[in-house]
């Protein structure tokens, strides 16, 4: 069936929200990226499942996504459906020191909700800038803490719509990967654990975590966050610096010379910029010191 004739099938769904050849350079922290052919926002958990059974049903590529924070979309965008969970389930709640959350919650905005609940443990999320549920799935993590930390259960679903409920084992964390990576599965909502703490004592850590991300990161340009994995011996940053490569552009992408982990839109970047200098990065690397590195964003869209 052509995309045409799906729209009406979505049109119907309550509770979600539908939007056609939407440039995903609004949609994404790097400020880059082409159309998408439909967007949809579902607003609960009963119209994503329903969405992603009408994409299934009529074979309509789908691609699921959080706030976009660790995306780069290829210039010529997204063929087929789109499903972005931010701005929509986003509910939280707290049970003694246990907090449940919908997948589609900014995790900055869920460290602030703990804050206020004098419960510690995810002050070190303060600044990340993806979903919760993006943030299990790659394992976010920093200042030596991550999500395999604190979660307790989560409900994830597959493609296909079936629902699967896993512990924390069943997660299978590693580095900025997980089971819920691995196997392109979708959390949908999670439950995590964690400790009583005076506010006042979670707040001054949070201050300071956020003054070391102003000090170090380059938070004043759009960017997917630290673009390349920690190599095990190694910092991305440090082999990226010691090749010579801070400052390095291709058209508006530049490798920040604040942090040279991280890949800048300094000026009006598209994504092949980004995606070449990137590649760049790698090569260099590779050539000078022998070190393989790897990238946290991810990048999608047509070639």
């Amino acid at each position: 069936m052509s995309l045409e004739k799906i729209k009406d099938k979505f049109t119907n769904i309550e509770g979600l929200k539908v939007s056609y050849n939407q440039r995903m350079a609004l949609h994404t922290s790097f400020k880059v990226g082409g159309p998408a052919d439909i967007l949809l926002v579902p607003k609960n958990e009963k119209a994503f499942l329903k969405a992603l059974e009408i994409c299934k049903n009529e074979d309509v590529p789908v691609v699921i996504m959080g706030n976009g924070s660790n995306l780069i979309v290829r210039d010529k965008g997204i063929r087929g459906v789109v499903i972005k969970l931010s701005g929509g389930l986003n509910e939280i709640r707290v049970d003694g020191n246990t907090v449940f959350a919908q997948a589609g919650v900014m995790l900055s905005k869920l460290s602030k909700f703990a804050a206020r609940n004098n419960l510690s443990g995810l002050e070190f999320a303060e600044g990340i800038p993806g979903t919760l549920g993006g943030a299990i799935a790659m394992n976010a993590g920093a200042y030596d803490s991550e999500m395999k930390n604190i979660i307790k259960k989560s409900s994830c679903v597959n493609m296909s719509g079936e629902i699967f409920e896993f512990d924390n084992a069943q997660h299978e964390f590693q580095y900025r990967n997980s089971k819920i990576k691995k196997e392109k599965l979708i959390v949908i909502s999670t439950e995590i654990v964690l400790m009583p703490q005076e506010n006042d004592i979670i707040v001054k850590k949070m201050k300071e975590f956020s003054k070391l991300r102003n000090l170090k990161q380059p938070l004043d340009l759009p960017s997917a966050g630290s673009t390349f994995k920690r190599p095990e011996g190694y910092y991305a940053g440090k082999l990226i610096e010691d090749c010579g490569l801070k400052g390095c552009k291709i058209g508006g992408a530049e490798v920040s010379m604040k942090h040279s982990g991280f890949i800048v839109n300094k000026d009006s970047a598209t994504a092949d910029d980004v995606i070449k200098l990137i590649k760049l990065v790698q090569e260099k690397v590779l050539k000078d010191t022998g070190v393989q590195i790897e990238t946290e964003v991810v990048v999608i869209g047509e070639e």
